[in-house]
């Protein structure tokens, strides 16, 4: 009896996942853990394996597609077996064997699953050929794919059937088998002629020689953690009050420290601990006695927390990631520094849980490597605050005396959301995260 494989939840936080490559097809026979896709949830890159064995009778879904988790994916059965009760329409053909790519017939439309339907979903892959032809996706109202999805084939059948109107053709209700426009999309200024009418094609100046405008470009869907990322920082920037206030910190305690402890005896196994590590840890002995900086706003309700789950902005070849260190303020100097390297690790290498890639508490954003002195950072909904941290650069200082020096000045910025933390309040912070960073000798102590 032909069995469904449904999309795993992998992790208590992931909802959906991307289908990056299929690594099965309709006809192969697949075993128990046997791996099928691989998939990109917002966080990590993993592997769907196979919780039944049979021949695939179905994939559901194309690459490129976001499957919700639970959603059937596959259905694995016995060659030739029915599967038309299993899904909508009841066409689908029972598969006999592996097809021959050389001689498969085209591909049929692909019947709705008998699960919730999706409202205007579109595939990546039909959204960037649309893009690409001029044509609204939207304006395709019965699409093929899973769940009624509209995928690539319906948009090369809409393009097929031509012209494409603009928008405002569209609504004027224009009528016209040819365009004007660009990439001859139907206009207004199209309403009521006909291919006769057409006007006499006037000269063009010629570019100058060698001239290629606008040039050789691609175009491709936001998609994985750069769609997840534009979509939160978006929302970010619409939903909250955001202040940006800007300070420095002597690093001369940091720098010794870090020296120190990078000379230190190897069996201790602090030579890892870097600069980072000596901002965030004070960083997590600060937050405890601002618990509104410690905190999420959702819907209106702020929820302080006892615990600091620290988060930290982390560059991946997959784009921004922001693993979790839970519990922070608990920890240890070294362990504190370990457990950033254990995730960040995983979080680089694609293969960290997605759980310790949210429920952070406050966010800490590092970019001072590259020489940024100072920058904006953009808080982590649903927390309230965002620490930015920028180079160490050279101050000018006059001593007691009246002599000037040179002082080694860690650049920070802390945006607050100014709906729940005043000015004044994020300048105590800034303040009180200064002297613990001033003194780190003394914070690790604490």
């Amino acid at each position: 009896m032909a069995t469904i494989v449904v999309m795993p939840q992998l992790g208590n936080s992931v909802e959906s996942c991307i289908i990056v490559e299929w690594m099965i097809a309709e006809g192969d026979s697949v075993a128990v853990d046997q791996t099928l896709a691989s998939i990109e949830t917002d966080k990590s890159t993993m592997e769907v394996p196979s919780t039944a064995e049979g021949t695939v009778l179905k994939l559901l879904w194309e690459e490129g597609d976001e499957v919700p988790v639970k959603d059937p994916l596959i259905i694995v059965g016995e060659p030739g077996e029915d599967i038309s009760g299993l899904v909508l329409g009841g066409d689908a053909a029972p598969v006999e064997d592996a097809p021959d790519k050389a001689t498969a017939a085209p591909e049929q439309a692909a019947p709705a699953f008998a699960t919730e339907r999706a409202t205007g979903a579109v595939s990546p892959r039909a959204r960037a050929l649309a893009a690409s032809a001029g044509l609204d996706a939207s304006t395709i109202t019965e699409g093929s794919g899973p769940h009624g999805r509209v995928i690539e084939r319906d948009v090369a059948a809409a393009i097929a059937a031509g012209p494409v109107l603009t928008s405002a053709a569209r609504a004027a209700g224009v009528q016209a088998t040819e365009g004007t426009g660009i990439g001859g999309r139907v206009s207004v200024a199209d309403a009521g002629r006909t291919p006769e009418a057409a006007p006499a094609s006037r000269p063009v100046a010629s570019a100058p020689a060698g001239a290629d405008y606008p040039g050789a470009s691609t175009s491709a869907p936001l998609k994985g953690v750069r769609k997840v990322v534009a979509k939160r920082m978006m929302e970010s920037l619409t939903t909250t009050a955001q202040l940006t206030l800007n300070t420095t910190a002597n690093a001369a305690g940091i720098l010794a420290m870090r020296k120190k402890v990078k000379n230190a005896d190897p069996a201790l196994g602090l030579g890892k601990i870097t600069l980072n590590d000596l901002v965030c840890f004070a960083v997590s002995r600060t937050l405890p006695k601002y618990p509104v900086f410690n905190a999420h706003l959702e819907d209106g309700v702020l929820t302080q927390f006892e615990q600091v789950h620290l988060g930290f902005a982390c560059d991946t070849p997959r784009g921004l990631l922001v693993p979790v260190i839970r519990s922070a303020q608990a920890l240890g100097l070294k362990a504190f520094s370990d457990e950033a390297k254990r995730l960040a690790g995983g979080a680089i290498d694609g293969t960290i849980a997605p759980d310790f890639l949210s429920g952070g508490t406050f966010t800490v954003s590092n970019i001072g490597s590259f020489g940024i002195e100072t920058f904006t950072p953009v808080i982590n909904l649903p927390q309230t605050a965002i620490l930015g941290v920028g180079a160490i650069t050279p101050r000018p200082v006059v001593a007691a005396d009246g002599t000037i020096g040179v002082e080694q000045r860690l650049n920070l910025s802390l945006t607050i959301d100014h709906q729940v933390i005043d000015g004044a309040d994020g300048a105590r912070f800034l303040r009180d995260l200064v002297a613990a960073i001033d003194n780190i000798d003394v914070t690790v102590l604490a």
